[in-house]
């Protein structure tokens, strides 16, 4: 039922028992976080669930609800109300719902893991789909997901998919993938899952480069809600496993006034490249923000090392200062490969972290006061 009195949850008893048994959690839970109701409904397994609040919901609020609202339900939030839509005969799915609510009651710090757990399918769908060198399967699959993410997508004549998203006066920002893997997939692999670890059931997994790819679409997803003024370009590139050759011509004109560039194929976690065999990809300041940007999202421990050949090398090499950054993954290019897709979520978090704090200076001479 729709419990039509307006309840004051600051002042009354929640009258729980009176509530349909499917929301009642889920009401229970939100006004222990501060997160005050006054009505509610189910939707009796025919219509959304719905529940309205005291107060307009802050941003750290609808991010609670979002972090804990499973894959196949949609939430839809308007004014004070919220919608729980689901599919008919699943009203069940609330009860997962409130279960998911409960473990930040316990510790607010869980949200971490739902939200990975959320960007745990992301990652899988990107993983599903081969895409090795010379093939454009899987190019043509990520421009229809840029669509909705970029202003303008073209592919280049070395078959780099570009983009690039006007967010305001401000500096150049890229990021970069690679997007083709070194073979195509074993017919019918399927990813498997243990704790936050993901596999391949035979041949390749694909995480060198997707897990990179996947912190960038995410990455895109959210820069609407961040606190980022400037451009973001998009490369994702192809053939880096062969040398490189995609970066290496890539069109001239797209880079040029690129202020920091920041690529994501870096095996393992935590760490931050800006050097490979004596050659540096930028000063020491640019990497010191990247490590700022980790303490600042509680990951003191992201931290400048040197590492392989990657396209930041080249992008180092036209100039561009660059990091690479870990994307979680780890025994690429064999059937042992894995990624840990927290790990791959915590760099979103990194690299959110340098975008929202605007932390990469406008304008290229900024850089001389950080050598």
């Amino acid at each position: 039922m729709l419990v039509t009195t307006r309840i004051d949850p600051i002042k009354q008893e929640l009258p729980l028992a009176e509530l349909d048994p499917y929301i009642r959690g889920i009401v229970r839970w939100l006004n222990e976080l501060g997160i005050h109701t006054t009505s509610c409904c189910d939707g009796h397994n025919s219509r959304p669930a719905v529940v309205h609040f005291k107060s307009h919901l802050t941003n750290p609020q609808i991010r609670i609800l979002k972090a804990c609202t499973l894959p196949e339900v949609r939430l839809r939030i308007e004014g004070k109300r919220a919608g729980f839509y689901y599919n008919p005969g699943e009203v069940h799915k609330l009860l997962d719902i409130a279960e998911r609510i409960f473990t930040l009651v316990k510790d607010p710090k869980n949200i971490i893991e739902l939200e990975a757990g959320l960007f745990k399918a992301k990652m899988i769908d990107l993983l599903s789909i081969s895409g090795a060198s010379g093939k454009r399967r899987f190019g043509n699959y990520l421009r229809q997901k840029l669509k909705s993410l970029r202003d303008y997508t073209y592919m280049d004549r070395a078959g780099n998919l570009l983009a690039y998203l006007y967010c305001g006066d401000g500096p150049t920002v890229l990021l970069s993938a690679n997007m083709v893997t070194v073979e195509e997939f074993e017919p019918g692999h399927i990813v498997l899952e243990e704790g936050t670890t993901l596999t391949s059931s035979k041949g390749i997994l694909g995480a060198d480069d997707r897990a990179g790819i996947a912190v960038i679409l995410e990455t895109l997803s959210r820069i609407g809600k961040m606190n980022f003024n400037g451009t973001i370009k998009v490369a994702l590139t192809v053939k880096e496993e062969i040398g490189c050759v995609g970066t290496r011509g890539i069109d001239p004109e797209f880079i040029e006034d690129v202020d920091g560039a920041t690529v994501v194929d870096r095996r393992g976690k935590r760490d931050i490249v800006t050097s490979n065999g004596g050659v540096s990809f930028c000063p020491d300041g640019y990497g010191e923000l990247f490590e700022e940007a980790g303490r600042l999202a509680s990951m003191g421990d992201w931290k400048m090392t040197t590492g392989g050949l990657s396209d930041a090398k080249v992008f180092a090499s036209y100039g561009i200062t660059s990091v690479n950054l870990s994307a979680g993954y780890w025994n690429e290019h064999s059937e042992w490969e894995a990624v840990d897709y927290k790990a791959t979520y915590e760099t979103v978090k990194l690299v959110k972290g340098v975008l929202n704090h605007q932390l990469i200076p406008f304008k290229e001479e900024n850089w001389v006061n950080m050598i």
